[in-house]
């Protein structure tokens, strides 16, 4: 298969998203890939979000817009790709940026893998309300059956980083929508990346080519929904794979604690509370061994981080300065590049 000729469907789905969305579909048209399919799925918004999304339209027809009612992210993903023509899929939430060649770097990768390969993933750099880098993620290299590694980590990290096969949807049944109505909505692309590797390879793409933009109101903001969203996906895990749930623990450990540290650096002692609190109510004997061993170390790490002025997600190692490029009709006016 040429990868040249291969057409990749772009899925954004797209909530009251006006602040950003135009600089996020330029990265997607400035794509080196250029065989691009890119459906907008205007989920509700009552801002300016669709006009947004229609000037770009009007100047690329590769563009298609899809409206419905707000019925959250895992809903608008799926009417996106069900409405796709590719065989390769890739989502960016409405307010990340992508590198110029990471289409086309992930389609090679997935067809090199062959048909077992059902998702490949980049690594991701956080940007702030800018489009400035702030921080980057662990390069992780995670490849072929990576179950276990998602049980305990999700180190995908969002939505906008992978490209997917249409089959692999099909199985994992896309993106799940019943978290949003238990009140649990946050977690969705981690269940989905678990539903995918039951069944599917996956290969990584070893570049930093996803802007991950990290703000106060994002859904991962909200530190007890999104850690009682994590307990609902292993608590589906857990049902098909009793097998492994001390690992399943192990990641809701490491979650909580994630959490828990990054509730102190923002000081929303709140926040540090109710997801103790949580994590008390599901396994007592876990919440006692984060707070008697693990809590202490993080509260000195927090200490330290806070006295040099630093968020949550520095905590990660600090990355080289990205390029800046400059904006044009088709180009990202942030683009990253190493």
């Amino acid at each position: 298969m040429s990868t040249a000729t291969s057409l990749v469907s772009v899925v954004i789905p797209a909530f009251n998203a006006e602040a950003t969305i135009d600089e996020t579909l330029r990265s997607v048209r400035s794509q080196s890939h250029e065989r691009l399919e890119i459906i907008v799925v205007d989920d509700g918004s009552t801002d300016d979000t669709l006009a947004v999304a229609e000037e770009h339209a009007e100047r690329d027809p590769r563009i298609r817009i899809i409206r419905q009612d707000n019925a959250g992210v895992a809903a608008a993903r799926n009417v996106g790709w069900r409405a796709a023509r590719a065989e390769f899929i890739a989502f960016i939430d409405a307010d990340d940026l992508w590198a110029p060649g990471k289409i086309e770097r992930q389609l090679q990768a997935i067809i090199d893998g062959g048909e077992k390969t059902g998702l490949v993933y980049s690594w991701y750099a956080w940007i702030d309300s800018k489009s400035r880098v702030s921080g980057k993620s662990h390069p992780v290299l995670h490849a072929g059956e990576v179950l276990d590694y998602l049980f305990q980590d999700n180190f995908i990290g969002n939505g906008s980083a992978a490209m997917v096969r249409r089959e692999a949807l099909i199985a994992a049944r896309g993106f799940e929508s019943g978290l949003r109505a238990s009140g649990a909505q946050g977690c969705e692309d981690l269940l989905f990346y678990c539903r995918v590797a039951e069944s599917y390879h996956f290969a990584v793409v070893p570049e930093y080519e996803i802007g991950y933009r990290d703000l106060p109101n994002n859904m991962s903001s909200n530190m007890t929904r999104m850690f009682r969203s994590w307990m609902l996906v292993a608590d589906e895990m857990a049902a098909r794979h009793p097998d492994r749930v001390a690992l399943l623990d192990r990641g809701i450990s490491n979650y909580a604690r994630w959490l828990l540290r990054r509730a102190l650096i923002g000081g929303r002692l709140r926040s540090f509370a109710s997801v103790l609190v949580l994590l008390g109510r599901r396994n007592p004997l876990l919440a006692v061994k984060v707070v008697a061993l693990a809590l202490p170390r993080d509260i000195a790490s927090a200490a330290w981080w806070m006295s040099r002025g630093l968020r949550h997600r520095e905590l990660r190692r600090p990355p080289p300065s990205f390029l800046i490029g400059d904006p044009g009709q088709t180009q990202c006016q942030k683009t990253l590049a190493i």
